[in-house]
């Protein structure tokens, strides 16, 4: 779909006659979408054992209506470009490389709204069909997203091996005119909305923070009777992944609240949207499923990051490594505690709108450090990252946190340093005495520590 608005990839798809899907998303574009898409009416999503309850807003200034199933198409779309997760416009499992064509090519500046998929409901373990998935746990046929039903169903552009490949769905690449390696991407979030009322929280076998390790035994720390899910239950040995033992938590959305029964009642927690993975190109291998490509790890080009600060209103900053800088989206999140112990976050599929900048060296327009490192920012505070491994899946994996603190505090001192005027010494007993550092996540082979500095501090 590069250089193409979303009216003309409508017009060209209706020519091609893709079915039904396709004449939705065409209907959308051209002003008729509203009668089309009359079955996206607000919907009830249940946990098992519980009567139906109405599903309300996904969370304060989400944009979200109440219920509201986002369809590819329908709704609002704000962006400048509208970029859908079609089978033909995402990676499963891998994020783009420099020799990935693109998506969409837009300028500097601009705005692009992107209809993302959750890979939660789709998964070989999970029986690879939405609609039974989400149905088994009384989700209606019409609130389960098309795009989502289609991509179970039809991606064909790379093998899948669910044993080795990432889970996610990835969106793009987006082609950003005038971006050229050395440049910074300068990635705003405008809008995270949830395009379903529920989400999925899953754990599955030899991922997460007291997984089995690869020899089958219990990790540091803990005991094999403490490794969750429980060691017993582990089916991986079984050649159908549904049989491997994982446990995903089915996860309604009720005013605003992730809401989780349990035999003794039920547990509610606040949705906060934002995307786990945005990232731009970094691996320059021409096989778009080598193992530097993989979705799981974060990277210097960003991708899976896990930094639950980064919804709405942030400002994150990528080191650009290939022409264009081919931004890409995926992994969405609902809600998300730091640390993403378990494995997933509260996933769930989202609409984002990005505005996409580029900064060049000595412009000013961005930090320093993000011409070498991933920087990111808030209204109220600056987030120095730090990686355990930056590098991707290549010649193993190195998880320590302990490197990945030690990166972040480095960040953050070149940053008060070089764009704040610090002398380095005060600016490490300032940190040491005001700053914050926190776990982003420890489930992604890439482990990640992020910093919080307050603005406020700073006169």
């Amino acid at each position: 779909m590069s250089g193409q608005s979303f009216e003309e990839h409508a017009a060209r798809t209706l020519v091609r006659g893709i079915g039904r899907r396709g004449l939705l998303r065409a209907s959308a574009a051209l002003g008729a979408g509203a009668g089309l898409l009359g079955a996206c009416a607000p919907q009830t999503a249940t946990a098992p054992g519980e009567a139906p309850s109405p599903a309300a807003d996904a969370g304060a200034g989400s944009g979200a209506t109440a219920g509201a199933v986002l369809q590819p198409g329908a709704g609002d779309i704000p962006g400048d470009h509208y970029l859908p997760s079609e089978p033909d416009a995402v990676l499963w499992g891998y994020v783009p490389t420099a020799h990935t064509p693109p998506s969409l090519t837009m300028a500097s500046g601009q705005t692009v709204t992107i209809d993302s998929v959750s890979h939660e409901g789709i998964l070989e373990d999970q029986g690879r069909d939405p609609r039974a998935f989400f149905g088994g746990h009384g989700v209606p046929e019409a609130s389960v997203l098309e795009d989502a039903v289609a991509i179970a169903a039809e991606y064909d552009r790379t093998p899948r091996d669910f044993a080795l490949d990432g889970p996610h769905v990835v969106t793009g690449p987006v082609f950003v005119e005038g971006a050229q390696p050395g440049d910074v991407l300068k990635i705003e979030t405008l809008e995270a909305v949830p395009r379903v009322p529920y989400g999925v929280v899953s754990s599955r076998h030899g991922k997460g923070a007291l997984a089995l390790t690869p020899a089958g035994e219990a990790p540091a720390g803990i005991t094999r009777e403490q490794v969750m899910p429980p060691a017993g239950t582990d089916g991986r040995a079984d050649a159908d992944p549904t049989q491997w033992g994982g446990v995903s938590t089915f996860t309604a959305i009720e005013d605003g609240h992730g809401v989780m029964p349990f035999a003794g009642g039920r547990v509610r927690f606040p949705v906060s949207p934002f995307f786990g993975m945005m990232g731009v190109a970094f691996s320059d291998a021409h096989e778009p499923t080598d193992p530097s490509a993989n979705s799981i790890p974060p990277t210097l080009g960003g991708g899976n990051i896990d930094i639950r600060l980064l919804g709405p209103g942030s400002t994150f900053y990528l080191p650009v490594h290939a022409e264009g800088a081919l931004f890409h989206v995926g992994d969405p999140h609902h809600a998300m505690g730091d640390g993403e112990v378990a494995l997933t976050a509260m996933e769930g599929s989202l609409r984002g709108t990005f505005r996409l900048t580029v900064c060049k060296a000595g412009s000013g327009d961005a930090p320093a450090i993000a011409h070498r490192y991933p920087f990111a920012e808030t209204a109220d505070a600056w987030i120095p990252i730090g990686l355990s491994d930056p590098d991707g899946s290549v010649g193993g994996q190195g998880g320590d946190l302990d490197v990945a603190l030690r990166q972040a505090v480095v960040n953050a001192l070149d940053f008060l340093e070089q764009d704040r005027g610090m002398d380095r010494a005060t600016a490490y007993a300032y940190l040491s005495a005001a700053a914050d550092f926190t776990i982003s996540q420890v489930v992604d082979r890439t482990v990640g520590v992020h910093g919080v500095i307050a603005k406020s501090h700073f006169s």
